[in-house]
C-alpha cells in the first residue's frame, strides 16, 4: 500500500483521482484545497488529513517524510487549475515524491524542459493522466492505423461539444491566462488522442477563437483533421438539443464515426495501474499536445480559408 497525498480537492476530477487511489488498494492520506467544500472526501478516504493552506500541507509533508517511513507520502496527485500544476509538480519531487498530474501537464512547451531538470535532480518521476491512451477502443484505432498501408491521409472530422453555464467565464477557467483558454481546457487530450494515433504533427493552422470556441485545422503525419470545440449550449446540433443533450461528441474517421463514448468510467483507474507498474506516461509524452495547444493559444486565426470544420458556417456568415 503506497500513501497518496492530493492537492484540488474540490474540483470536477479529483473525485476520479480518490476513487483509482481507492481502487488501487491504497491510502490518501493528505489533501489541499483553498476551498473547504471538500465533503467528497468522506466518500473515499475519511481519515485524510485536511488543509486549506499549502504552508500547512507543506509541513505535514514534509513531517511525513522525515517520520517513520511507512508513513512516508510516495505520489501526490494533481488535480489544481491549470496554471498551478508546474508549480505543484515541483513541489511533490522536491518533497521525495513522485507526481500523477491531471492534463494539461503545463500551459507552455518550455516548462516542460524544467521539470525534465528537476526530475534529474531529485530522481523522482511526473506521470500525466493520458487517459484516452488506456482506452481499448482507441489503442485498437492506433494499431490500425499503424499497421495499414496506404498512400493517402485519413480525413478526420473532431467536434467536442460541452456545455458550461454563466459560471465558467467567471471562474479561473475563463482566463486565458490561467486555464490556456479553450483548446487547452478542454482539448488538449483529444489533441494528444491525435497525435497518439496519427503520429507526428505537421501543420497547425488556426480558423476560430473566442472565450467559449475554437477550431482549426491540424495535419498528422497520417492523417488531415478539422477540429471544432465548444462550451456554448448553442453548438449542440438541434437534434440532440431537442433530446435534451447539452454534449456533443462526434470524431469520423473518413467519413464513418468512431464510437468510444463508454469505457470513461474506469480510465483513471486503469492510468494508476499503469503508473503503479511503472508503465506511466512521462513528460516527453505530453510535448507534441502542450506545443499544439499553446500554438492555438498564439496564433492569428485566418478566418474560413482552407479546411475547416462545418460547424463554423452558422458563426462566420
Amino acid at each position: 500500500m503506497k500513501n497518496f497525498a492530493l492537492i484540488g480537492a474540490a474540483g470536477y476530477i479529483a473525485p476520479r483521482h480518490m476513487q483509482a487511489i481507492q481502487a488501487t488498494h491504497n491510502d490518501l492520506v493528505a489533501v489541499l484545497d483553498p476551498n473547504d467544500s471538500v465533503g467528497i472526501i468522506d466518500s473515499y478516504f475519511p481519515n485524510a488529513d485536511f488543509f486549506t493552506e499549502f504552508e500547512r500541507f507543506d509541513r505535514h509533508i514534509d513531517k511525513l517524510h522525515r517520520g517513520n517511513h511507512d508513513k512516508r507520502v510516495s505520489y501526490v496527485s494533481i488535480c489544481s487549475p491549470n496554471y498551478l500544476h508546474d508549480s505543484h509538480m515541483r513541489f511533490a519531487l522536491r518533497a521525495g515524491a513522485d507526481a500523477i498530474c491531471e492534463k494539461p501537464l503545463v500551459l507552455n512547451p518550455w516548462n516542460i524542459d524544467g521539470l525534465l531538470e528537476i526530475e534529474q535532480a531529485t530522481g523522482k518521476k511526473i506521470n500525466t493522466i493520458l487517459q484516452l491512451r488506456v482506452h481499448p477502443a482507441i489503442v485498437a484505432l492506433r494499431e490500425k492505423v499503424q499497421s495499414e498501408k496506404r498512400n493517402t491521409k485519413h480525413e478526420v472530422d473532431l467536434a467536442y461539444i460541452t456545455s458550461r453555464g454563466h459560471w465558467y467565464l467567471q471562474s479561473w477557467k475563463g482566463d486565458i491566462k490561467k486555464s490556456g483558454g479553450i483548446a487547452t481546457n478542454i482539448g488538449v487530450h483529444f489533441f494528444d488522442m491525435l497525435h497518439f494515433i496519427f503520429g507526428n504533427l505537421q501543420n497547425n493552422v488556426v480558423h476560430y477563437t473566442s472565450d467559449t470556441r475554437a477550431a482549426g485545422y491540424l495535419e498528422y503525419e497520417n492523417a488531415r483533421v478539422r477540429w471544432f470545440l465548444s462550451v456554448d449550449v448553442q453548438d449542440v446540433p438541434a437534434t440532440q438539443l431537442q433530446a435534451g443533450q447539452r454534449t456533443y461528441r462526434s470524431i469520423t474517421i473518413d467519413g464513418q464515426e468512431i464510437e468510444f463514448s463508454g469505457g470513461f468510467t474506469d480510465l483513471h483507474v486503469r492510468s494508476y495501474e499503469e503508473i503503479l507498474a511503472g508503465r506511466g506516461f512521462g513528460l516527453e509524452a505530453n510535448r507534441t499536445a502542450i506545443e499544439t495547444v499553446a500554438s492555438i493559444r498564439h496564433a492569428k486565426p485566418t478566418g474560413m480559408q482552407g479546411d475547416h470544420h462545418p460547424f463554423l458556417n452558422h458563426l462566420m456568415v
